[in-house]
């Protein structure tokens, strides 16, 4: 079989040393449409090194996101990387990211779950510096065709949403030219980029990267709800339900709680179609 889920497991942590600056920092947002309005006092804090802030889903390509590259080539993992998909990420803070620093990440599966057509494969990536821990990511990976084989079915992650009208709505836009410069933040898959590659893969255009979505929807959530102060976010997770097409318009809908901001994304354009579900925000 090409999962060998107690191999995997048990396989050692891989570890590799990371590091970012300012202008890693900068692009990442600008990849997140960030600088519009370009003097915007708030927009300023994600684009001017001078006033600069870390959005904490940056974890998820600090290091050009090495941590899911090293767990997809883990001992146990032999897969058709075309079957692959990324299902959810979450991303725990442990204190706020510096706008510089070197680190140590250290990946590892850190489950396989059977889901009957589909394994999932949770990739645990943790970050540490000289002050010790910064952040811990999952990624969920499904695996088409790969299920079935007897292993545990894993815990259900489904949150939904209230059964309220949202707290607060805004629409984000993406621009034609946002995959183009998302990538360059480390993920060079050419889905997000060349036309004749997305046919292959069954789109008649390159999608954008579903955690180009997950860094803008945290970002909308921080600018509307938090008070535009990052270092308040404790965790954050998602569902990826769909993908987002460069120029469409995305819809952010939001639910207030103590200590929790619950939150769904849908396309605009394509009357509403799911983009993001199960998301949560839980702050300080």
């Amino acid at each position: 079989m090409p999962i060998d889920a107690a191999k995997a497991i048990a396989a050692e942590s891989r570890s590799a040393e990371i590091s970012w600056d300012h202008k890693d920092v900068q692009l990442y947002h600008l990849g997140l449409g960030a600088g519009v309005p370009a003097t915007d006092p708030d927009e300023l804090r994600y684009t001017l090194e001078s006033r600069l802030h870390v959005l904490p889903s940056f974890a998820t390509v600090a290091g050009a996101g090495m941590g899911v590259v090293g767990g997809l080539s883990a001992p146990g993992i032999d897969i058709d990387l075309a079957a692959v998909l990324h299902g959810g990420q979450s991303v725990t803070l442990h204190r706020p990211i510096p706008v510089s620093g070197r680190a140590t990440s250290t990946s590892r599966v850190a489950a396989v779950y059977d889901k009957g057509k589909a394994a999932v494969l949770v990739l645990r990536s943790e970050a540490a510096d000289g002050d010790g821990p910064l952040w811990t990511s999952d990624a969920q990976i499904f695996v088409r065709g790969e299920g079935g084989f007897g292993g545990e079915r894993g815990p259900s992650v489904g949150t939904g949403q209230p059964d309220r009208a949202p707290d607060r709505t805004v629409k984000r836009p993406v621009r034609e030219d946002q995959a183009l410069l998302y990538r360059l933040s480390g993920d060079w898959n050419p889905l997000h980029a060349d036309p004749e590659f997305a046919k292959l893969a069954g789109f008649d255009r390159p999608i954008l990267h579903g955690l180009c979505t997950y860094g803008m929807t945290l970002k909308a959530i921080v600018d509307t709800l938090l008070g535009g102060d990052v270092t308040r976010v404790r965790a954050y997770g998602t569902r990826f339900a769909g993908v987002v097409f460069p120029g469409e318009t995305l819809r952010i809908r939001m639910w207030a709680g103590e200590g929790r901001v619950q939150a769904a994304v849908t396309a605009v354009e394509r009357d509403d179609a799911p983009v993001l579900a199960d998301t949560v925000v839980d702050h300080a």
